[in-house]
């Protein structure tokens, strides 16, 4: 078989060259998602609430999923990079938006519209510093509320209402209101919240994680409505946990460790 000059060089060097094509496919998966965040604004239009947290929450998935396509057919891009960012905050910065406001904002009136666009408006500033600081930052922590994970905050709260009692449900416009505006400042805060994306330990304990990624499935599965807002809930909290109290006692201890020695 004869091969071009090229495709010599390639081969003797052992390198594989990736069909441009190959590209297609991440960014349709990210194509899929800014649709579902499409869906779920036109919905939440409609007045069909759950069906448009379920495409957010599909937004989600199809997001989560684009990035890890992209490394392992090699065909991760630039190009891909910004349109993913641009497609993060049409489905979890404006399509959550739109959903606490038809679903409970609009009661507020102008303060309604105006926690609504805080919330887009932070998500787009969490995206933008994100874009620009990650050769700087490290992947064990996201400095800020990751957007998804705001967006589907917000949805979940939606899903959760019905285990709210029947007295109680007076105070749901101004936990909405108070909780929409709590996920935007947490967007644009310096509170550290843990990166999944390190898989160190998941490596280092492939069983014992393998049975927690089953327990943590099954229970959300068996309630899905009441455990996905608990899980929500119990991530924003662990980032102010780990920041304000966890992280000031180690940096205490590490200077007290430290004085010693010099000491």
């Amino acid at each position: 078989m004869n091969f071009t000059p090229t495709a010599q060089l390639i081969f003797m060097e052992g390198k594989i060259p990736v069909h441009k094509g190959v590209y297609i496919l991440p960014n349709m998966i990210t194509t899929l998602s800014l649709f579902s965040g499409f869906l779920g604004i036109v919905w939440a239009m409609d007045g069909a609430f759950e069906a448009a947290g379920m495409a957010i929450l599909f937004s989600a998935l199809m997001d989560g999923l684009d990035g890890k396509v992209a490394r392992l057919t090699n065909s991760a891009s630039e190009f891909g990079v910004q349109f993913d960012s641009l497609s993060d905050l049409v489905a979890f910065g404006v399509a959550p938006a739109v959903l606490m406001w038809q679903w409970q904002l609009y009661a507020f009136g102008r303060l309604g519209i105006a926690v609504a666009f805080i919330f887009t408006a932070c998500g787009a500033l969490r995206l933008a510093r994100f874009n620009v600081s990650t050769a700087v930052v490290g992947k064990k922590f996201f400095i800020g509320l990751p957007i998804p994970a705001a967006g589907c905050s917000a949805v979940t709260l939606i899903f959760f209402r019905e285990f709210i009692p029947g007295g109680l449900l007076g105070a749901v416009p101004y936990a909405a209101l108070g909780f929409t505006l709590l996920l935007g400042i947490l967007m644009v805060s310096r509170v550290r919240y843990v990166s999944f994306k390190e898989y160190g330990f998941l490596r280092a304990h492939p069983f014992s994680s393998m049975v927690t990624v089953l327990l943590i499935f099954s229970l959300v599965a068996s309630q899905p409505k009441l455990l996905g807002f608990t899980l929500c809930l119990g991530y924003i909290i662990s980032g102010l946990i780990y920041t304000f109290i966890i992280l000031p006692r180690r940096n205490r201890e590490l200077l007290r460790g430290l004085s010693l020695q010099n000491d």
